[in-house]
């Protein structure tokens, strides 16, 4: 049984969810809304996305440190390979704010109650196994142009790279199979993750939506691959720090994305009631910490 919902949902056969067409003024749209949702709670956002320039810093220097500088670039652009599933908070506060309640940086953990967490878990770790291959066969791709020797100080790698017919073989080739798997992961995740957030479906069900959503569109979808790919390279210069801004852009506009790519929910699920959040105030802490003062409080 787990296994079938973690395919299908709740439901053995589910009704695929109806996508829709839709034209470059909703790409424009879903970028304005995203902003909108970046200023609305932009210290929320920040404590989740400084993760990204974080994890960017960590594989440059890994890549340094080990030798595996030909694979500095290959991290940088694979990174983008996980970034649907890394955006899941982004896509719950997005969701949260649209539904009109009152959103903290806590509620980026509330996907963690969608009826669909084993979908999301799984279609994350497909994405995981991806990026692992794009991994090894960037990899590969290196050591058939310049063998297994590694460069020893980056002026020179750069010079064999951009000054050598090997370098030029591996620039060409490179960029395009990793053109494919980047187009593969946004075929099957354009809107499968922020699916799954919102609706009890399986996996399977959120591909299929995912690849149906990109079919229908595949000049949007397209375009939107492209400002995805801009926004990315813009943000990873200087060291990767844009990409605590553009990150969470990119990720809440996915989700005002999937508004108008996918048709509601006719029976939307039901939020559970939340606990009443009590005012804290700086003048309290640390006394609100001990029982009797908070006692004292709620009265």
């Amino acid at each position: 049984m787990t296994t079938l919902h973690v395919i299908a949902g709740s439901h053995a056969s589910p009704a695929l969810p109806v996508v829709r067409k839709i034209a470059m003024s909703d790409l424009k749209d879903a970028l304005a809304k995203g902003i909108d949702d970046f200023r609305a709670f932009p210290t929320h956002v920040i404590f989740l996305s400084i993760i990204y320039p974080i994890v960017g810093l960590v594989l440059a220097a890994f890549t340094l440190s080990y030798d595996l500088l030909p694979l500095l670039f290959p991290l940088a652009a694979g990174f983008a390979l996980v970034g649907p599933f890394a955006a899941i908070g982004l896509y719950e506060l997005s969701r949260q704010r649209e539904l009109g309640l009152e959103v903290s940086w806590r509620d980026a953990f509330g996907a963690r109650r969608s009826p669909s967490t084993d979908g999301i878990i799984a279609l994350g770790l497909l994405l995981v196994v991806i990026f692992v291959l794009w991994m090894a066969v960037a990899q590969a791709i290196y050591i058939a142009n310049f063998g297994y020797a590694p460069a020893e100080l980056i002026p020179n790698f750069l010079s064999r790279v951009l000054t050598t017919p090997a370098g030029w073989t591996l620039i060409v080739v490179g960029n395009g199979v990793g053109f494919l798997f980047a187009a593969t992961v946004l075929t099957i995740s354009i809107v499968s993750f922020p699916l799954l957030l919102d609706r009890d479906v399986g996996a399977v069900v959120a591909v299929l939506t995912s690849v149906r959503a990109t079919l229908r569109n595949p000049l949007i979808i397209a375009v939107w691959g492209l400002i995805v790919a801009a926004l990315l390279l813009i943000g990873s210069l200087p060291l990767f720090m844009g990409l605590a801004v553009v990150m969470p852009v990119l990720g809440h506009s996915t989700w005002h994305l999937y508004r108008k790519l996918v048709e509601p929910d006719p029976r939307p699920r039901t939020e559970p009631p939340r606990p009443p959040r009590r005012r804290r105030y700086a003048a309290q802490f640390p006394a609100a910490l001990f029982a009797g003062e908070e006692r004292r409080l709620t009265r």
